[in-house]
C-alpha cells in the first residue's frame, strides 16, 4: 500500500509543476494591465508640512534664518550632519552633536534620530 501512494502523489506533482511554471506569466502580463486601469493621480502634498515656518536663532546657525517648510529644515539638518560626518559610526540611527547642534539639541550631545526631529520642531515657529 505503501508504494501505491508514492505513485499516486508523483504524477500530481509533475502536474503542478507546469501550473506553476505558467502563473507567474499570467502575473507579469496582468500587472501592466492593472497600472493602466487606474487613472494616474497627482500626489497632493499635505499643507501642514508645506508650510513655511522660521527656525529659531540656534537652528538657524545649521539651516539658515530663511522661512523653511518642515521637510526642508529636515533635509538640510541631514546635509549638516552627513557633511559634518556626525552619525555614530557603530549606530547609524544616533547622531552625535557638535556645538551648533547642541544648541538645538538641549544640550544633549548624542539623541537618536526620532528624537532629533521632535528637538527641531521646538524651534520652528
Amino acid at each position: 500500500m505503501a508504494t501505491a501512494k508514492k505513485s499516486t502523489a508523483a504524477p500530481a506533482k509533475q502536474a503542478a509543476k507546469p501550473a506553476a511554471a505558467a502563473k507567474p506569466a499570467a502575473k507579469k502580463a496582468a500587472a501592466p494591465a492593472k497600472a493602466a486601469a487606474k487613472p494616474a493621480a497627482a500626489r497632493k502634498p499635505n499643507a501642514a508640512f508645506m508650510k513655511e515656518m522660521t527656525p529659531s536663532d540656534k537652528l538657524a546657525a545649521v539651516v539658515g534664518n530663511k522661512p523653511l517648510p518642515r521637510t526642508e529644515v529636515t533635509k538640510k539638518v541631514w546635509d549638516y550632519i552627513k557633511a559634518q560626518n556626525l552619525q555614530d559610526a557603530s549606530n547609524r540611527r544616533m547622531i552625535n552633536a557638535d556645538d551648533k547642534l547642541k544648541a538645538v539639541f538641549g544640550g544633549k550631545a548624542q539623541v537618536s534620530m526620532f528624537e532629533m526631529t521632535k528637538l527641531i520642531s521646538d524651534h520652528l515657529k
